[in-house]
Order: C-alpha cells, then structure tokens, then sequence
C-alpha cells in the first residue's frame, strides 16, 4: 500500500506542475485556449492572473514531493499539502468548471485514502 500511495501522491504532484507549465508558460497558446475553451483576447488579458495560479500550483506539486522524500514528519506533509490540493480543487468545481473535481479534488482524495491507510496499517 505503500507504493500505491507514493504512486498516487507522485501523480498529484505530476499534475500541479503540469498545471504550473500550461498557467505560467502556455497560457496564451492554441492547446491552453482549446483546453480551456477561451478565446485568444482572453487568454492574453488573463496570463498575469493564470501564471499566478500556476505559481500557487507549482508550491502544491513542491509539497507534494517534499512529502515523497522527508524523512521526518513526511506523512504530515502529505497530508496537508493533499488536504490543499482537494480544497482548491473542490472551490474551482463549485466556481469555475465541474471537470476540476474529477481532474484535481478526486486524484487528490484518492492519494489522501492511500496516504492514511499507509499510517492505520503501520
């Protein structure tokens, strides 16, 4: 069970920084319009805002790994920072897009259940 938590935490991770990428760096491209079913005016007047975000998703992903590799404390890192993760992902569902829930908060709750079967198991 372990494995399968590290497995799904480093997947969460994964995702956040690939978050970061598109919101910081392709936000303004044809696959983040299409993505994100926004125009290209929008996507201009938008980027600050966008890589902002990415940056807050980069520090989730950063947490993420620093709780794959702590030595101390590492399962009170995961938590937290998977707890972050599927708050931001239950907000964006409830005020920006559905698909948020299924693409972020459910990876997220799913490596959440793994992380605390890992520490009820031992």
């Amino acid at each position: 069970m372990r494995t399968v938590a590290a497995l799904l935490v480093a997947l969460v991770a994964l995702l956040h920084f690939g978050f970061l990428i598109i919101e910081m760096f392709l936000w303004t491209t044809p696959f983040a319009q299409r993505s994100f079913n926004m125009t290209e005016a929008f996507a201009r007047e938008s980027a600050v805002l966008a890589a902002n975000q990415g940056l807050y998703n980069g520090f989730l992903a950063a947490g993420l790994v620093w709780g794959l590799v702590a030595r101390e404390n590492a399962h009170l890192i995961k938590v937290f920072f998977l707890s972050c993760v599927i708050i931001a992902g239950l907000y964006g569902a409830a005020t920006a897009k559905l698909s948020i829930l299924f693409i972020q908060a459910l990876p997220a709750a799913m490596a959440l259940a793994a992380v605390v079967m890992t520490r009820t198991r031992g």
